[in-house]
């Protein structure tokens, strides 16, 4: 039941939503070697508009994000500072 955010991070490179973990990690049956896991999600919320890497990069108060510094991640931790910033750049 945690709650994520859903990232964009091809050609947006922007945060569009949340979404709520429904189901913990198991093997990716797509993946033959067996190294991969996947959790299944359930969307609970669009932002009311996107948070754009920029934005993030430009924002003080998320400067140690790991997103800034490997932006291919797919799961990171957040601080409730850091969360709450997105929230509060995606409602401006």
């Amino acid at each position: 039941n945690d709650l994520c955010f859903f990232y964009h991070s091809v050609t947006e490179k922007s945060i569009v939503g949340i979404v709520k973990v429904v189901k913990e990690y198991y093997l990716d049956p797509t993946d033959i070697t067996g190294k991969f896991v996947v959790v299944d999600v359930e969307a609970t919320k669009k932002l009311d508009k996107p948070v754009s890497l920029d934005q993030i990069k430009n924002n003080k108060k998320m400067r140690d994000i790991a997103l800034i510094k490997q932006s291919r991640l797919s799961v990171m931790p957040l601080t409730k500072i850091e969360w709450d910033e997105i929230i509060k750049l995606s409602k401006k």
